[in-house]
C-alpha cells in the first residue's frame, strides 16, 4: 500500500502543469519542423536534380548536429527555457522567408541551414527544460514521454501537411509551420522554469574532472553506443521499403504504424524501467531485443512476420531511447545534462546518416536480408563491449535521496 501511494505521488508530480506545458510546446515545435518533410514537393516546381534536393534537405540535419553540443553547454549554464526561446526565434525568423524561394539554388540551402540551427538549439533545450520539470527519480520516464510527443508529431505532420497543401497550397504550409512555432513559443514563455539554485547540483564537479576519471577506451565505448543505435535505426527506416517490395509482402505502411505504436506504448508503460532497475540493465535488454529483431528481419518470409518485426522493433526502440540517453546524463554528470542530451541526439543523428551509407554499401555487397543480419551482429557486439567496459553510473535519484 505504501508502494502504491508513493507511485501515485510520483505520477502526480511528473504530470505537473509546467511539465505538460513544456511537453505540449515540444509537440508543436516538432510538428512545425515535420511539415517540412514535404519540402521536396515544393521544390519540384523548380525541376531540381537529386543532388540539389539532397543538399537542401540534408543541410538541415548537418547544422543541427553541429550546433547541439555548443548550445548544450549554454543550456547547462543558463537553463533550457531561455535557450529554447532563442532557437524558436531563429526558426520564426527563417520560416517566413520560404515564401521568397524561387529556385532550388543557394537561397533555400541557406534557409534550411538556418532552420537546422534553430531546430538543433530549440529541440535540445526544450527536452532539457522538460526533464528539469520532472522528478529526478523519473528522468528516464520523462525523456521517454517527451520522445513520444516527437513520435506523434512526426507521424501527424506529413499527413497534416498534405491536407494543408491540398486546401491552401505551400503558402499555407509555411504559415501553419509559423503558427505552430508561435504556439510553442507562447507555451514555453508561460512555463515556470525551475529556479537555478534547485537545478544546479555539484557545480564544482566540472566536465573535465569527470572525463579525466575515465579512460579513453571507456569514453569511446560510451560514445559509440548512440552512434551504432542511430545506424541500425537508419537501416530499418531507409531500407525497409526496398525489402518489403523485393519480398512482395504488400505495403510497408503497416510496419511503420506498428513500429511507432509499439514505441509509444512502451515509453508510456515501461519508460521508467531504467529509473527503477538501472540504466545498463535496460540498455542491455533493449539492445538485445533490437538485435534479435534485426536478425528476424533477415529471415522474413511473410507479412505477419513483418508486422511482428515492427512490433518487436518498436518495443526495443521505446526502451533504449530513455535508458541510453539517461545513462549518458549520469555518465557526464547531471550538471552537464544539456550537453549530454545534445551529444546523444547528435551522435544518434550522425549514426543514422553514416549508417545509411555504410549499410547501403553492405546491401550492394551482400544483399538486403544479409545486411540486416550483419547489422544485428554488429549491434550485439557493440552492446557486449558496452556492458563490459562502460561503468555503472549512480542515478541522481539514488545519489540524492529526498531531493525535489
Amino acid at each position: 500500500m505504501v508502494f502504491t501511494e508513493s507511485a501515485n505521488n510520483n505520477q502526480e508530480r511528473l504530470w505537473s502543469r509546467d511539465f505538460l506545458l513544456g511537453l505540449t510546446a515540444y509537440f508543436f515545435l516538432f510538428l512545425s519542423i515535420s511539415l517540412f518533410f514535404l519540402l521536396p514537393l515544393f521544390l519540384r516546381q523548380f525541376q531540381p536534380n537529386g543532388q540539389q534536393v539532397g543538399l537542401i534537405m540534408g543541410i538541415h540535419s548537418l547544422t543541427a548536429i553541429a550546433i547541439r553540443p555548443i548550445f548544450g553547454r549554454m543550456i547547462d549554464r543558463q537553463g533550457g527555457k531561455r535557450i529554447s526561446l532563442l532557437g524558436i526565434l531563429i526558426l520564426m525568423g527563417s520560416v517566413p522567408l520560404f515564401h521568397l524561394v524561387r529556385d532550388a539554388g543557394f537561397f533555400p540551402v541557406v534557409l534550411r541551414a538556418v532552420t537546422g540551427i534553430g531546430w538543433g538549439i530549440s529541440m535540445t533545450a526544450t527536452i532539457a527544460m522538460c526533464t528539469d520539470l520532472a522528478p529526478v527519480q523519473s528522468m528516464a520516464r520523462s525523456i521517454g514521454i517527451v520522445g513520444v510527443a516527437g513520435l506523434i508529431a512526426n507521424a501527424v505532420g506529413p499527413s497534416l501537411g498534405e491536407e494543408i497543401i491540398k486546401h491552401y497550397g505551400f503558402r499555407g504550409l509555411f504559415n501553419c509551420s509559423l503558427i505552430f512555432l508561435l504556439l510553442s513559443f507562447v507555451l514555453i514563455i508561460i512555463t515556470r522554469e525551475m529556479p537555478r539554485e534547485e537545478r544546479e547540483e555539484e557545480r564544482s564537479s566540472s566536465l573535465s574532472k569527470i572525463l579525466i576519471s575515465y579512460s579513453p577506451l571507456v569514453i569511446l565505448v560510451v560514445g559509440i553506443m548512440p552512434l551504432i543505435h542511430g545506424s541500425v535505426r537508419g537501416a530499418v527506416i531507409y531500407f525497409m521499403p526496398l525489402l518489403v517490395k523485393s519480398l512482395n509482402l504488400g505495403r510497408v505502411g503497416p510496419f511503420f504504424i506498428i513500429f511507432s505504436a509499439a514505441a509509444i506504448l512502451t515509453r508510456f508503460r515501461l519508460g521508467g524501467l531504467a529509473d527503477r532497475y538501472g540504466r545498463k540493465k535496460v540498455v542491455l535488454l533493449s539492445a538485445l531485443i533490437i538485435a534479435l529483431n534485426l536478425i528476424l528481419i533477415s529471415q522474413l518470409k511473410s507479412a505477419p512476420l513483418l508486422w511482428l518485426a515492427g512490433f518487436i522493433g518498436g518495443f526495443g526502440q521505446g526502451l533504449i531511447f530513455p535508458a541510453l540517453s539517461t545513462y549518458l546524463i549520469d555518465f557526464l554528470g547531471h550538471q552537464n545534462k544539456g550537453l549530454a542530451i545534445s551529444l546523444y541526439n547528435s551522435l544518434f543523428d550522425a549514426g543514422m546518416g553514416l549508417g545509411s551509407m555504410f549499410y547501403g554499401w553492405v546491401y550492394e555487397m551482400a544483399g538486403l536480408q544479409p545486411m540486416y543480419l550483419i547489422s544485428g551482429m554488429i549491434f550485439i557486439f557493440v552492446n557486449a563491449l558496452f556492458m563490459l567496459k562502460a561503468p555503472e553510473t549512480a542515478t541522481l535519484a539514488s545519489s540524492s535521496k529526498g531531493v525535489r
